[in-house]
């Protein structure tokens, strides 16, 4: 074994891990410059005293936060209407959200739990996330950096360390003829819209599309933050048409590792620009401001719901072959997204969005396949009658035509002064506070999809249902999207596979509402493990045929062991010479991020130069 791989085994043992601080000799410096080898944390020597946050405190000007665990009012409540109020509260990811030392996932088992920071800058402006980074630099802090908190590999919290909190760094603000800086001359201007980084995506839809009657590239979690979503590459229900978000990205504003305020667009830093699109979130900077092109709205959303039992394993596989038969010659283009899942019960349960089309249009183009179903009832039961609606794009976000008209399909944020415009989509409660299990994601190349590739991936599929429920996200590759976008993703970090992939197949588990402390709410850590099991090998059906699989960064598994090539592949040599350019000292550190590899496992200590 080489001194190397010795000292990196050293680090994950649990005591030693613990000790390593003292082993390197870094713990009881008492200097405030950064050292080579370990993060300080509140029982070292080296953490700021009382006198050094005070007067960070003084030098921001949102409140410097001693933050508490979220879980602490329940244990200090002194009646019982008390405790039910914070339960409902963590129902709600707008409350989880405007608290600093909550995360909307609140684990994930073997992996890692919601631990709130030491203290956290309450951002308002750039000069205060300047003022945060060059503190945790010139004190050589573990920092954080959350704007949404969606994190599913928990990027956004870690125990011990300083958080720069972007929530109230919100606004935004649509362009007619932007023009990113340097660009003149050499850019058209266009229509965009400039984002603060602690906006959610809800915050961005109402004013493009709402208010302005215009379109942008998002997520479909209204909840989501923008920049989390963008610097992993992002897909919304309509990537399939508009591409990837990451690729509408026009100019972003960020605070590097030096503490300066950059500029990156195509013209001035256009290295950091690229990395800024897929590389990873919290691995180069923290943006500040997010520029993206905006679109000519369609004139149509809409949506179809259908949920079709077989009554046999055999029935299940033709299910199965008919659907994917009829995604190829008929949605395989720009205009549907969204899912088809696939359930061990021999269930197929499609939710599918489309863009551009009349009802009428999306009803002659499923009826048949509907038909066909209808017509083997030995083989097969709609268990829920297939529902197609289309309505006016420019209300597909608009809270108070949503609540009227659709209420059951919204939940909304009921707080006494939330905005009347906030609400979560209903299909997202489950997602409300998880505990994951196990979670997995892998690119299917649009190959699969050829006549003669159908009974493999049949099988394929059908195995992988025998272990866990799995679920073609079509909208999450680019394959059949415009050539126009598939240029522009190409033209980011994001790993190539996505630019030849017709789905992203993620296959994930947990249990919402996982609250370690709160009687009911505990996770089970046995189940979580049986689970995690079933995941895996339900993967590794589909893995089979897929040669050197991608993952989305995003939405991924934790443990996943060949990280740096699945989630950028030939594109992470350059992100790491990128990230040695403007963040040598690893200030800025994530789980699997660009350059993690030279840190534990918790970011504290440093396993080589």
């Amino acid at each position: 074994m080489t001194r190397k791989s010795f000292l990196k085994r050293l680090s994950t043992l649990p005591i030693l891990s613990a000790l390593w601080p003292h082993l390197t000799g870094s713990a009881g410096a008492t200097s405030p410059s950064p050292s080579p080898g370990s993060r300080v944390r509140p029982s070292d020597p080296g953490w700021p005293d009382p006198a050094a946050w005070e007067k960070l405190n003084q030098t921001v000007g949102g409140p410097l936060i001693k933050v508490e665990p979220p879980l602490a009012g329940y244990a200090t409540a002194t009646n019982d209407a008390a405790r039910a109020k914070l339960l409902k509260d963590l129902q709600n990811p707008f409350y989880i959200g405007d608290q600093p030392g909550a995360t909307q996932t609140t684990g994930w088992v073997d992996a890692w739990m919601s631990v709130p920071s030491v203290y956290a800058i309450a951002a308002q402006t750039t000069d205060d996330v300047v003022a945060g980074v060059n503190f945790a630099r010139t004190n050589n802090l573990r920092l954080v950096v959350k704007g949404g908190g969606h994190s599913y590999l928990g990027g956004s919290n870690a125990a011990d360390s300083l958080l720069i909190w972007t929530r109230a760094m919100n606004k935004v603000v649509l362009h007619d003829a932007f023009i990113g800086q340097g660009c003149a001359g050499h850019q058209a201007p266009q229509p965009a819209v400039t984002v603060e980084s602690g906006a959610m995506w809800i915050d961005a839809y109402h004013a493009v599309t709402v208010e302005a009657g215009r379109y942008v590239q998002g997520g479909g979690c209204t909840t989501v933050g923008v920049a989390g979503l963008i610097q992993g590459g992002g897909f919304g229900s309509f990537s399939k048409k508009f591409g990837m978000a990451a690729a509408a990205l026009l100019e972003a504003e960020i605070v590097t590792a030096d503490g300066e305020v950059r500029i990156a667009n195509a013209c001035t830093n256009p290295d950091l620009f690229w990395a800024i699109k897929g590389g990873g979130g919290g691995s180069f900077g923290v943006l500040t401001k997010l520029t993206l092109r905006t679109r000519d709205l369609p004139d149509f959303f809409g949506v179809v719901f259908a949920t079709i039992q077989a009554k046999s394993d055999t029935a299940f596989r033709d299910l199965t072959r008919e659907f994917i038969d009829f995604y190829r010659d008929n949605l395989f283009n720009p205009h549907w997204g969204e899912t088809a899942s696939f359930r061990g019960n021999n269930e197929l349960e499609i939710t599918m969005l489309f863009q551009g089309l009349a009802k009428s249009e999306a009803e002659n183009l499923w009826n048949p396949f509907f038909d066909r179903i209808k017509k083997s009832p030995e083989k097969y039961a709609i268990a829920s009658d297939p529902i197609i609606l289309a309505r006016p794009a420019i209300k597909f976000w608009d809270a108070d035509f949503l609540k009227k008209f659709l209420p059951e399909v919204v939940s909304t944020d009921s707080r006494e002064g939330a905005s009347d415009k906030h609400y979560w989509w209903t299909t997202n409660n489950n997602e409300i506070g998880i505990y994951w299990h196990g979670y997995q994601s892998t690119w299917l190349p649009e190959t699969l999809l050829a006549k003669d590739q159908t009974t493999k991936l049949v099988d394929a599929l059908f195995s992988a249902t025998r272990h866990w429920r799995t679920t073609f996200h079509f909208n999450k590759g680019l394959a059949g999207a415009p050539p126009e976008e598939i240029a522009a993703a190409r033209d980011t970090a994001m790993n190539p596979a996505v630019l030849n992939a017709f789905a992203l197949v993620i296959i994930g588990g947990g249990v919402p509402l996982v609250h370690p402390g709160i009687p009911g709410h505990e996770p089970d850590v046995t189940t979580a493990r049986q689970n995690a099991q079933e995941i895996g090998q339900a993967m590794a059906e589909l893995r089979k045929f897929t040669p050197n699989p991608g993952s989305y960064v995003n939405e991924t598994n934790y443990f996943e062991e060949s990280w740096q090539e699945s989630f950028w592949g030939p594109n992470y040599a350059r992100l790491k010479a990128i990230k040695e350019k403007y963040d040598s000292t690893g200030l800025f550190f994530v789980h699997h991020g660009v350059g993690s590899e030279a840190w534990s496992p918790d970011g504290f200590t440093r396993l080589k130069a």
